[in-house]
């Protein structure tokens, strides 16, 4: 059979040592048992976190990882592939008794970031349908999507300009604030990699 693992990378030392075992001796025990059960499954894991860096951070083990490794398959981030949203939204909507979206709505998910990626839209989506009463419109999407900022509108250049560096750090110091410190949620709403964010942050002299 297979076994989906989602988001392996929150997966604790202990239990990241017991999932090595089972794939190098295809066995378990039951718990409480001493009976060796043989497995032969084949394996699928998921995660939004950047699994080298933790290894290198020595966050997430080596052996385990390159066990995993296989053959990996990298998913853009949502809002690069944002022509998946309306069929991903009518798809969440079949689990709901409200089955419609307004165009006024779907434009303002088509217009957000997802820092969230899917898992985020799915939650946007399961708030609106307990709210709404036949088709879903923006008033029952969270507020942080109806009041979105658009950064490439309504943005003009002052006429004496700006230091970019300042503003950088700024971004960086708010999505740090935002985070709670959190690196990787930092970086999501950034839109950048954690790796990225670590070398502005050091070059911004930016503490951890």
């Amino acid at each position: 059979g297979t076994i989906f693992l989602d988001e392996i990378g929150d997966m604790s030392p202990g239990t990241q040592a017991k999932l090595l075992r089972v794939l190098q001796n295809r066995e378990i025990y039951r718990l409480g048992g001493n009976q060796r059960i043989e497995v032969d499954t084949r394996i699928i894991a998921a995660t939004h976190k950047p699994l080298e860096e933790m290894v290198a951070e020595g966050q997430f083990r080596e052996d385990l990882y390159y066990r995993l490794n296989v053959f990996p398959i990298e998913l853009p981030p949502l809002r690069e592939r944002k022509e998946d949203i309306p069929e991903l939204v009518h798809h969440f909507l079949k689990q709901y008794p409200v089955h419609h979206i307004s165009r006024e709505a779907l434009a303002l998910l088509m217009d957000y970031h997802w820092p969230g990626n899917v898992r985020e839209l799915q939650n946007a989506i399961e708030r609106a349908a307990i709210i709404a009463d036949t088709i879903i419109e923006p008033e029952h999407l969270p507020p942080y999507i109806r009041h979105q900022v658009q950064p490439t509108r309504g943005f003009e250049l002052p006429d004496e300009g700006i230091v970019l560096d300042e503003l950088e750090k700024t971004l960086i110091l708010q999505a740090l604030e935002k985070s709670g410190g959190n690196k990787t949620r930092a970086a999501e709403l950034l839109g950048i990699t954690r790796r990225r964010l670590y070398s502005m942050m050091e070059r911004f002299g930016i503490s951890d």
